[in-house]
C-alpha cells in the first residue's frame, strides 16, 4: 500500500541513507595516510602485540580507504565526468587496487603510492564544477 506514495518518486543516490551531497576525496587521503602512520609505528617496535593490532588496524583503514574511493567513483562521479576525464576510471581501478596492496603490506612506500593515486583523484574532483560545490577541505 505504500509503494502507491512513491510510485513518482525520484529515486536518490548517496553515500549515505539520506542525500547529504557531501563528498571529498579527503576522506580516502585520511585513511590512507592512518595506514603509512600505522606502517611507520609498526616498523619502529619491537612489541609484537603492539605490532599485530598495527596490522590490524592498518587493514581496517586500508578497507575504508576503499569504500570511501568507491563512493567517490560510483556516488558522486556522473558519465558526463568519465567522458571528460577518460582516464578516470582506471585511476580509481588503480587507487582502489592498491589499498588492497597495503592491506597486503607493511611497507610504507605502498601507502604512499596508494596517496599519490588518491591525490590523482583529488585533482579531477577539485577540477568539477561539481566538486566545487559540494567539497569541504578545498585545495585552493
Amino acid at each position: 500500500m505504500l509503494s502507491k506514495f512513491f510510485v513518482n518518486a525520484e529515486r536518490a543516490h548517496a553515500h549515505c541513507d539520506l542525500y547529504c551531497g557531501v563528498y571529498d576525496p579527503a576522506q580516502a587521503k585520511i585513511e590512507a595516510l592512518s595506514c603509512k602512520k600505522t606502517m611507520v609505528k609498526y616498523h619502529e617496535s619491537s612489541d609484537e602485540h603492539f605490532r599485530q593490532r598495527c596490522v590490524l588496524v592498518k587493514e581496517e583503514r586500508a578497507e575504508e580507504t576503499k569504500h570511501h574511493l568507491m563512493v567517490l567513483w560510483a556516488d558522486f562521479f556522473t558519465p558526463a565526468h568519465f567522458e571528460e576525464f577518460p582516464d578516470l576510471h582506471a585511476q580509481f581501478w588503480r587507487a582502489i587496487h592498491q589499498a588492497g596492496e597495503v592491506k597486503k603490506s607493511t611497507d610504507p612506500a605502498v601507502a604512499d603510492q596508494l596517496l599519490a593515486y588518491i591525490d590523482e583523484i583529488a585533482e579531477v574532483f577539485w577540477a568539477t564544477e561539481k566538486g566545487q560545490d559540494m567539497g569541504v577541505y578545498s585545495p585552493h
